[in-house]
């Protein structure tokens, strides 16, 4: 019967968690309370660790693990620089392979007509039953995909101020058929690849909290990332 309340309990904090983050954009606009509450329930779920040796269940970190939280600041010039208003980092993800000792890492940003990413490949060798080494060996830029259809508002708000776009759609329409037709030339292009530089080509992960769909890991300085499983449904909480 404990064993059933403790599982209850973890499966609550994992939703309070994930409610937490919900708009914290990563993290980056966390307010330092915001911040306080998500660390405090981060320990507690670590201190509920189900899998205590998840490099012993390598087949659990198998698969899509989508970046939900960060702490790392390295990680938010990346999130707050927007490469133009309206060019976002969609999605960073995380995709493992057990079998071949493979961490793909990916960025994914959005434009209002089409999709890039910016990807790692990486091999990793375990060290400790928590702790795995990461070994960096090629960037793959993607070729832009192209996004299925642009909505355009009747009207947007800029500082307080409502502008109609209505009488200006045909125009618009007419600037989106020539971006597509560039985006699809671009799109047709392969990724391009660049091998990284043998000083960033290292890192370590502690993984601190594993289980079917959430993964909580430490690295250098102390810095933590939550990572939820894609398809979960703790990334709609």
């Amino acid at each position: 019967e404990e064993a059933i309340e403790s599982a209850e309990e973890t499966e609550r904090l994992k939703r309070v968690l994930a409610g937490s983050l919900y708009g914290t954009d990563r993290g980056l606009s966390a307010s330092s309370e915001t911040r306080a509450e998500i660390s405090e329930l981060i320990t507690q779920l670590e201190s509920k660790n189900p899998n205590p040796a998840p490099n012993e269940a390598l087949f659990l970190l198998n698969g899509k693990w989508i970046l939900v939280y960060t702490s790392f600041v390295g990680l938010f010039p990346l999130l707050s620089r927007r490469i133009s208003p309206l060019v976002k980092v969609d999605e960073i993800s995380q995709t493992i392979d057990s079998d071949s000792f493979t961490v793909h890492n990916s960025v994914r940003f959005a434009g209002p007509l089409a999709t890039t990413s910016l990807s790692t490949n990486a091999k990793f060798e375990v060290r400790s039953p928590k702790r795995v080494q990461v070994k960096f060996e090629q960037g793959v830029i993607g070729t832009p995909q192209l996004t299925d259809s642009i909505e355009i508002p009747e009207f947007v708000e800029v500082l307080g101020q409502k502008i109609d776009l209505n009488p200006i759609k045909g125009l618009l329409t007419s600037v989106q058929d020539t971006a597509s037709s560039v985006a699809r030339t671009i799109s047709s292009q392969p990724p391009l690849k660049f091998s990284l530089p043998g000083e960033i080509a290292q890192s370590w992960l502690l993984t601190t909290y594993l289980d079917k769909d959430l993964r909580i890991s430490r690295g250098d300085g102390g810095s933590v990332f939550v990572l939820i499983r894609e398809g979960s449904s703790l990334l709609n909480p």
